[in-house]
């Protein structure tokens, strides 16, 4: 099941924000993410806010033929509440899901909407995740005259067997022949995500994956731990006995491996969890979210911020659809961050970054523990600049407590 959101404070039903987070719009750029709540399968580990055509049924408005509509409806509501001022939108991202459940046009078509109500940068970033499975090299070469520049596939394992206990449906190799396809259908830049961790995955398995990976030569790589979300099938099997959780320190063994195999290949981390080949192939559309820039995000559960303003959509893509096509909001709440609450967010966040964190946004009594954390090998400071070290990068969740008062 899709983990809860908060509960946060009403939202208004017309979407309406706060004067003083709309004048923000001019300090920062402005993303769009657009939801895809549909998959073929849900995968045992998966909480995202997705939907099987069993799970939807024939509920109206909850089917992939009538979805786009109703996302453009809520394009229309961003650029009334958003109004003239705010700045063309310098990434799209559309995520699931999988989004290229639907057609190539279909997702065309959203673009086209950002483009036609927000503009466009000249060298905007637009990211299309999607299932290796789910997408065939004519539809990447379609993908591509749509306007996508940067495309990302969900591989998680290269190994049968952690596959099957992942749900995953491709077969090994997929990933790797899809990003080829992506290649020749021109495609600016590309990316693979990797699971490791999971119960029963051997070093010698990851290795097995992050070798086909690389094999595959893309601009970009994720590797994240595997997290066991409450609810799952595969937190449920972990409960009854039947699969044993991954150690700390397995864990730590296989990032260290991540680290030593896509640094030699030529890849650098930007982030904890995230290398890529050059500046150039960073995900900007994350990187905007870890630099707490404004974002709306379209779609049932999706969510937003702007100027310190964050709210949620609403999960069903049936209540989804009869807000829109009621004229409402599809808000189901918000929240206002107060001033400490961002600060203490940008020190969670912008850490995880190798460009690091800017010591003025620490207190000062925060600025006294960096010392102690220099000194156990945890960061360094240069150019004004807090970064974390290989070993910080391990244990930054304990870092970032540390550090805050």
């Amino acid at each position: 099941m899709p983990s809860a959101p908060p509960e946060g404070i009403p939202a208004p039903s017309d979407g309406s924000l706060p004067e003083e987070a709309v004048a923000e719009l001019a300090e920062r750029p402005l993303s769009v993410y657009l939801h895809v709540p549909f998959c073929t399968t849900r995968c045992g580990y998966c909480d995202f806010n997705t939907y099987t055509s069993s799970e939807l049924g024939p509920e109206p408005g909850a089917s992939r033929a009538g979805y786009v509509e109703v996302a453009l409806a809520e394009l229309d509501l961003a650029a009334r509440v958003l109004g003239p001022g705010a700045p063309p939108a310098s990434t799209v991202f559309v995520g699931g899901g999988t989004p290229t459940l639907l057609p190539p046009e279909d997702l065309g078509r959203m673009l086209d909407a950002v483009r036609h109500r927000f503009g466009l940068t000249p060298e905007a970033e637009v990211t299309t995740e999607s299932n290796p499975e789910s997408i065939d090299a004519a539809g990447l070469v379609r993908l591509r005259e749509a306007g996508f520049t940067r495309i990302s596939f969900g591989m998680q394992s290269a190994v049968p067997s952690v596959l099957a206990l992942l749900d995953r449906v491709h077969s090994p190799g997929r990933p790797q022949q899809a990003l080829a396809e992506a290649k020749a259908a021109g495609f600016v830049s590309t990316s693979l995500d990797l699971i490791y961790g999971t119960p029963g995955e051997s070093l010698a398995d990851w290795e097995t994956s992050l070798d086909a990976a690389l094999a595959a030569e893309p601009d970009h790589i994720s590797a994240y731990a595997l997290i066991v979300e409450p609810g799952t099938r595969l937190a449920s099997r972990i409960r009854r006995g039947e699969l044993a959780m991954t150690d700390d320190d397995d864990l730590a063994d296989k990032y260290l491996l991540a680290e030593q195999k896509l640094t030699a290949a030529g890849l650098t981390a930007y982030e904890v969890s995230n290398w890529a080949r050059t500046p150039a192939d960073r995900c900007r559309h994350n990187l905007a979210y870890w630099r707490g820039d404004s974002w709306w995000g379209v779609g049932p559960g999706a969510h937003s911020h702007v100027g310190g303003v964050r709210w949620w959509n609403v999960r069903h893509p049936a209540a989804y659809a009869s807000r829109m096509a009621a004229g409402l909001s599809p808000a189901q709440a918000r929240e206002i961050v107060a001033p400490e609450d961002r600060r203490v967010e940008r020190v969670l966040l912008e850490l995880r970054l190798a460009d690091g964190l800017d010591l003025a946004v620490l207190t000062p009594t925060e600025q006294r523990r960096v010392p102690d954390l220099m000194t156990r090998g945890l960061a360094v400071l240069s150019g004004g600049r807090l970064r974390l070290t290989l070993d910080g990068r391990l244990l930054a969740d304990g870092v970032v407590r540390d550090l805050l008062d």
